[in-house]
């Protein structure tokens, strides 16, 4: 009986993911990037909020609620290159570094650069379709605003 109760109040099928655009694209990388190290904190989930809020004009709320999709998109997601192309085929050379930048702020936050993180930071480059220069000028613009 009690069982029956508790699934009364669950939705009787989660609500479906929406089709990612380039701004779910980058916000599933961020939270990629953000959770390779198996260590999701408090302050990466907020940076990525901010990134989100910056980039694409949301105020906190819907930035938070951007990121909770991303976050759902992740977990359902198949590799890294499908975001990264994804960007690529939806955006301007601009706005894929500053996908890129965005990318290493999260690897940068806490500090630490985790040998997973390095390694979706290359490949959402390549699927971005920019190259290792392109990489370490957005890790050293980043280092410099740290």
């Amino acid at each position: 009986m009690l069982k029956k109760l508790f699934q009364s109040f669950r939705p009787s099928s989660p609500a479906p993911l929406p089709d990612p655009d380039a701004e779910l694209a980058l916000g599933a990388l961020l939270v990629r990037v953000a959770q390779a190290d198996r260590d999701y904190q408090v302050e990466e989930i907020s940076l990525i909020d901010r990134i989100l809020a910056r980039m694409y004009q949301h105020n906190a709320i819907e930035a938070a609620k951007v990121r909770a999709t991303c976050e759902k998109l992740h977990a359902a997601a198949p590799d890294t290159d499908t975001f990264g192309k994804l960007i690529r085929e939806t955006t301007g050379l601009e706005e894929r570094l500053a996908a890129l930048e965005a990318l290493w702020e999260v690897v940068l936050a806490d500090g630490a650069q985790d040998e997973g993180e390095l390694k979706i930071i290359g490949e959402a480059r390549k699927a971005m379709g920019l190259s290792f220069a392109d990489s370490e000028a957005a890790r050293d613009r980043v280092l410099a605003r740290l």
